[in-house]
């Protein structure tokens, strides 16, 4: 299964309905940003905006055709402890719970809305976005990729695909303890029906 491997690049760029990593999604019109919550009586936190991929950007390294080709996939997760802005970590290895990542997709990009998240004293709850370049990718590679196969052997992935392989990068001060990655998981079934909210969230580290 080929890969595509995933550069950024901080830009002055405007990055609105397009492909970026961090900065604020553009969301579909009814579609509300994700967020965590432990128990009903506690107070609910915003997920990390981590990407949006316009599936045209990538539609020519999918040779294998297993993404959608045309909307934009977006993906979430409680990031705030791994990004040094939180004492405590909701997750650790293995699986993540379901409520601490979302995967969104949007099927049409014709009307999507900014949803612009702030910490108290209008500080940006995310960091700049950053202009995405997509390329081939070794399958096994490390990295921030799309498909091919997890870096890491222990990951699962009999019957899974590798929709997202996200790797630690001091630039961000991303960090997955030691030497870790966090992979977003999904059975080919539910990608061919389209079925993302049944992905999974894996970390593995050394």
């Amino acid at each position: 299964m080929k890969a595509i491997k995933i550069e950024t690049s901080p830009t002055e760029k405007d990055l609105t309905n397009k492909s970026h990593m961090w900065g604020f999604p553009d969301l579909p019109l009814g579609v509300t940003f994700p967020c965590y919550k432990e128990s009903d009586d506690e107070y609910e936190d915003t997920l990390t905006f981590i990407c949006q991929i316009r599936m045209e950007d990538i539609s020519a390294y999918d040779t294998d055709n297993l993404l959608p080709k045309t909307g934009m996939l977006y993906f979430f997760g409680m990031l705030d402890y791994f990004l040094e802005e939180s004492d405590d970590s909701p997750e650790g290895l293995g699986y993540w719970s379901e409520n601490s990542f979302k995967v969104i997709y949007a099927p049409d990009c014709s009307d999507l809305h900014t949803h612009k998240v702030f910490y108290e004293g209008g500080v940006p709850a995310c960091l700049p976005a950053e202009e995405m370049i997509f390329s081939e990718a070794g399958e096994r590679d490390h990295g921030l990729k799309l498909l091919g196969k997890p870096f890491f052997e222990e990951v699962p992935q009999r019957g899974y695909v590798n929709l997202l392989q996200m790797d630690e990068e001091e630039r961000w001060h991303l960090r997955f303890y030691d030497m870790g990655m966090i992979n977003f998981l999904i059975k080919k079934t539910d990608l061919k029906a389209m079925n993302f909210d049944n992905t999974k969230l894996y970390m593995h580290c050394l």
